[in-house]
């Protein structure tokens, strides 16, 4: 007998989905740690599985030809890895892994996508959060077009601190880089930049949000919008206050 409740699950779309869609995911889910690096998604590999994400930061990156890496979008306790299979697409040649280890539970893509099938409602809901999805990624994309480092940097603190749940973010400078698409060195110097507002303090490998309202000052319109989209369309905030 599964010990699953869908009131006591952390994972939001879980909690967000109707009972009848939940009930029929219940008797295949698992458990499972989810160690930092951990690969969900594997580039060109069909998903046999899809992660709830309960707690930890997962990263979704795009990579180039040319093996050119840059973080697309960031899954939480607010999401689910594998999304692309909603779509009707068995791989993807993007990557998600674990930047920050957490835990999160599993479903077999075939009992997940039976589900969506058998519940309509529960279609509906999870397009909706492929919807929030696309939209994070649109607002990545017009803050690295529109925005200067300081504020994209503290638009991806922001991002992370509201699925990590802690001022102490497990964030080195290499995940930063990936993130803003900048050498290390570029990171370090943005660093020192809201170090010296008192917004964060940074030490090795971890990040420390001071000041939340002073990043949200510095990331200014480039952060917000998405978060407010997943509050509306899922019926959950996931913006820390």
């Amino acid at each position: 007998m599964s010990d699953f409740s869908q009131s006591t699950v952390s994972n939001l779309l879980l909690r967000a989905l109707p009972l009848e869609a939940f009930d029929v995911l219940k008797p295949a889910m698992q458990r499972m740690d989810l160690p930092l690096k951990f690969e969900l998604v594997t580039p060109d590999v069909p998903n046999d599985h899809v992660v709830f994400l309960e707690r930890g930061l997962a990263s979704l990156v795009a990579t180039s030809s040319d093996s050119e890496i840059v973080e697309v979008g960031h899954i939480g306790y607010e999401g689910l890895a594998g999304m692309h299979v909603l779509l009707k697409v068995s791989k993807t040649p993007n990557k998600t892994f674990m930047q920050a280890e957490g835990s999160g539970i599993s479903v077999p893509t075939s009992v997940f996508l039976g589900m969506v099938k058998q519940v309509p409602a529960a279609n509906d809901l999870l397009l909706r959060y492929v919807h929030c999805c696309e939209l994070q990624l649109a607002h990545s994309a017009l803050a690295n077009a529109r925005y200067n480092m300081p504020e994209r940097l503290a638009r991806w603190l922001l991002m992370c601190h509201d699925r990590l749940q802690t001022d102490d973010l497990p964030l080195t400078h290499e995940f930063l880089s990936i993130m803003l698409g900048v050498r290390r060195s570029g990171v370090t110097n943005e660093i020192h930049i809201l170090e010296g507002v008192h917004a964060i303090k940074a030490t090795r490998g971890n990040i420390w949000i001071v000041d939340r309202q002073k990043l949200e000052d510095i990331a200014g319109g480039s952060y917000g919008i998405p978060e407010d989209e997943y509050a509306q369309y899922i019926g959950f905030s996931i913006r820390r206050a």
